[in-house]
């Protein structure tokens, strides 16, 4: 039997348990079976203002494929109850303790993949969390555990056929160019590109890399990161026998007609990267960890607190998060 994919609570004062209603909604005909750890309390709030079934709780995750058609099945966890639309530091164990689990699950083998609902950092901040974000926890759960190839994590966002991963996640803009190392971008498209091999089914990639500076650099003449860090590091790649480019100016890369030349571009910075996909399809982007010994994807969206609660988040970004997921670890299982 294929197993059930792991989908996080996330911040249960944001829109992530209405939106996991909504999916298993859209998907219990589908065969695409998943199930939700986090509190009842916040399923059973969810399912209810959609009039959708009950949650059921399971007692492992084997049980989940007899549940689905029918009901949400919840692995339970233990954990306050938090309003929709209020962010509470008191839901941090319970938040984190999600994650911990949906990795401990798919490490086993009894999930095939971990798919994260939406976090608010601030909140986890406020309780102690030491890790920038989602990327970086999964990193640390997983940084003892042996894989084949290059370590990450790397983020990739994929949207409406297009892929970009980073190089520098959340570093500030201030701090990019010096974050910006030859050993930094090579590893990065390593994982970029044994990826798009063994997740995507791609047998011989293409990636296309964004310069750092406006016309990648003019030739030095606005910018020297070109000539000096990224282009010799996709020379040292093309040895290696990575097919990728040099460094292009990254506001000519994301057209249609550029598209359809490459797999994956690599981008130096967050926002260089995330703003073509969100531009592309803000709904229905996705957020996805590569170089970890576990598959995991997320929607490419907060929290919304704003409108948690309230009955009108969209799950579309969270439906693509789990049919790539789940099309990852086919790739993976060799199916």
């Amino acid at each position: 039997m294929i197993p059930p994919l792991a989908v996080t609570l996330g911040d249960p004062g944001g829109i992530g348990p209405e939106i996991t209603a909504k999916a298993w909604a859209a998907m219990r005909g589908a065969g695409n079976i998943f199930a939700l750890i986090g509190t009842i309390d916040a399923a059973r709030r969810a399912c209810r203002a959609q009039d959708l079934p009950d949650p059921q709780a399971i007692g492992s995750f084997a049980q989940a494929a007899d549940i689905f058609p029918h009901a949400l099945p919840v692995l339970p966890l233990s954990g306050p109850d938090i309003e929709p639309g209020r962010p509470d530091s008191a839901a941090a164990g319970l938040i984190i303790g999600s994650i911990a689990k949906a990795v401990e699950l798919t490490l086993s083998g009894e999930a095939a993949a971990v798919v994260t609902n939406p976090i608010a950092k601030s909140v986890l901040y406020a309780a102690g969390f030491a890790h920038p974000g989602h990327t970086e926890y999964l990193g640390e759960l997983t940084r003892n555990i042996a894989m084949e190839g290059e370590r990450g994590p790397v983020m990739m966002l994929t949207a409406a056929g297009l892929r970009v991963a980073l190089v520098t996640i959340h570093t500030p803009i201030s701090k990019v160019a010096a974050a910006l190392t030859g050993g930094l971008i090579k590893s990065r498209a390593r994982v970029l590109h044994q990826s798009l091999k063994r997740d995507f089914g791609i047998k011989h990639p293409r990636i296309a890399v964004c310069g750092l500076n406006p016309h990648a650099g003019e030739k030095g003449g606005i910018g020297r990161e070109e000539i000096e860090i990224i282009n010799p590091a996709c020379e040292a790649l093309r040895a290696e026998g990575i097919n990728l480019t040099n460094a292009l100016p990254a506001d000519t890369l994301f057209h249609a007609d550029a598209r359809a030349g490459y797999d994956a571009a690599l981008a130096m910075y967050h926002d260089q990267g995330l703003i073509p996909v969100k531009t592309l399809d803000f709904h229905g982007g996705v957020n996805v960890t590569l170089g970890l010994p576990i598959v995991r994807t997320s929607p490419d969206h907060g929290t919304a607190f704003d409108i948690a609660g309230k009955g009108i988040a969209r799950p579309d970004s969270l439906l693509a998060a789990l049919k790539i997921a789940r099309t990852m670890s086919d790739h993976r299982r060799g199916a």
